[in-house]
């Protein structure tokens, strides 16, 4: 006979709470970027009201006064850089350190001495960098990839020296048994493994490269190149801000990192899971 399960009333009381308040701002960023100026009144029934009038007038002049595919294609050669040397660089340093930090006392030392690199904050970081990479002839987009790949470095070595947990290493003593070399090893096993932790590495250093404002702001000052972010500063003012067209770009700038979030969510959760154990 099968029991009835008890409803955990705290639990979904709770997951109410949190669905709103994902829920009501997408509402409202929604609404807003389809109305008008003139639809936007002080009163609280106005603003939460939906337009009178459905148009995609407020996303054809986001993208005009944005250079939107401009400024789209830097974020996405920007974001798609990064992740690519960011998975390669951080996997093979989370695997040279994971696999030897207990047996070395060397390698133990690098591994924190990396990891406290997550405790640097970009402000302490930012004008020695700005004036370094102005120096270097690094003031643009190729500057702020190499600065971003070392800025995650920490977390996502992190994360695959933890993943390597999970991974036997009988797989490796088999594959030199077989006679293969540690980088055919790490290559032809390893890599392919790790494919749930690659995922989750992509998805969040994707996250936030994508939404970053200060290091594109600080890095490529004056070079006439912008991000997506960058490009959405143009609709703020010393008088306010015209918050119709800046949601329509919000919703545009949002389609592109909510696609690869979606093809890749299955392998997150497990990545993530998994990467946690140290």
């Amino acid at each position: 006979m099968i029991e009835n399960k008890k409803t955990n009333w705290p639990v979904m009381v709770l997951l109410i709470l949190g669905l709103s308040t994902i829920a009501f701002p997408l509402y409202m960023t929604i609404i807003i970027a389809f109305k008008q100026p003139s639809e936007m009144t002080n009163s609280i029934s106005g603003i939460l009201s939906l337009p009178q009038h459905w148009s995609l007038d407020n996303f054809r002049e986001a993208m005009r006064v944005t250079d939107f595919w401009h400024s789209l294609t830097n974020s996405l050669l920007i974001s798609v850089i990064t992740v690519v040397l960011s998975v390669i660089i951080h996997s093979l340093m989370g695997y040279a350190l994971g696999r030897n930090k207990a047996k070395s006392k060397f390698y133990n030392i690098v591994y924190l001495f990396i990891v406290s690199g997550m405790f640097v904050p970009f402000a302490i970081l930012m004008m020695p960098l700005a004036k370094q990479t102005a120096e270097m002839g690094l003031g643009n987009w190729a500057g702020v990839i190499l600065l971003y790949v070392v800025f995650y470095m920490p977390m996502n070595t992190m994360l695959y020296a933890g993943y390597l947990v999970n991974i036997p290493i009988a797989l490796e003593e088999a594959a030199r048994v077989d006679g293969a070399s540690t980088w055919r090893t790490y290559w032809s096993i390893i890599f392919p493994v790790m494919k749930p932790m690659h995922a989750t590495v992509a998805v969040l250093t994707a996250l936030s490269v994508w939404n970053d404002v200060m290091t594109p702001l600080v890095i490529m000052a004056g070079s006439g190149q912008n991000t997506l972010p960058l490009a959405q500063l143009n609709f703020q003012s010393q008088f306010g801000t015209n918050y119709n067209l800046a949601f329509a770009s919000y919703l545009l700038s949002l389609i592109p990192i909510l696609i690869f979030y979606i093809i890749c969510q299955k392998q997150i959760l497990n990545g993530v899971v998994n990467g946690a154990v140290k």
